[in-house]
């Protein structure tokens, strides 16, 4: 069966933010007074555990804090826009190029996320105009559904919402536990590790690549013959 769309995951797969979001997590800890500094190998473990408000809510609760994760995050959230727009972000390498190519070929583009809605916003806003919303034809974030990754409900919703079949669709993903999410919804998938989870082992099943070019489209059609 041909390939019919292809399904970007997390935010890392379109551009690495982790070192901005660090940072911001950090700022929004000393605005509210708080002695925590969260560290790059710290933050690379609480990575395995999606979620940034429950990042926060985890870690209160280890140090035996009371704190509003809900507020801290907004207030991270605020400091991640600032940042975003003093230093920028880019699209990863051979991004463009995918996007492109699956375009050229007539195949639907996916994003599915479960980060939040604001996040998502500061992305586009950051990459436009090099990478427009309007360039997926479906976008999925937290709100959609009840259960995040690992969980494969936001990929099953983009494959409804999309019109495909798993075995129809390629995703691509950046950390074990993401992919682990489109595995299992019985997706082709591709890691594409972001700067976080480099080194770190990939789900059964999950090609692994260090770039993206368009052979990647290729590569999937010759496997669904």
């Amino acid at each position: 069966m041909s390939v019919k769309a292809v399904i970007f995951g997390s935010i890392g797969t379109l551009s690495d933010t982790s070192d901005l979001q660090l940072q911001a997590f950090n700022m929004a800890f000393e605005e509210a007074g708080l002695d925590w500094v969260w560290g790059g190998d710290e933050y690379r473990e609480m990575l395995k555990k999606p979620g940034g408000k429950a990042r926060i809510a985890r870690y209160a609760e280890a140090k035996g804090e009371d704190v509003s994760a809900s507020e801290l995050h907004r207030a991270k959230i605020r400091f991640f826009d600032q940042l975003v727009e003093q230093k920028g972000i880019t699209l990863r390498p051979g991004v463009a190029d995918v996007i492109s190519a699956a375009e050229a070929r007539g195949l639907k583009l996916g994003f599915a996320t479960t980060t939040n809605t604001d996040t998502l916003e500061l992305l586009f806003s950051g990459l436009f105009p090099v990478l427009p919303r309007s360039e997926f034809d479906w976008i999925g974030d937290q709100s959609m559904v009840e259960a995040g990754k690992p969980a494969p409900d936001i990929f099953e919703r983009a494959l409804r919402e999309l019109g495909v079949s798993a075995d129809e669709a390629l995703a691509i993903e950046d950390t074990p536990e993401s992919a682990e999410a489109a595995i299992a919804a019985g997706l082709r998938t591709l890691g594409f590790a972001n700067a976080m989870a480099k080194g770190r082992e990939f789900p059964q099943g999950v090609e692994m690549v260090d770039h993206l070019d368009p052979t990647v489209l290729d590569e999937v059609s010759l496997a669904a013959e």
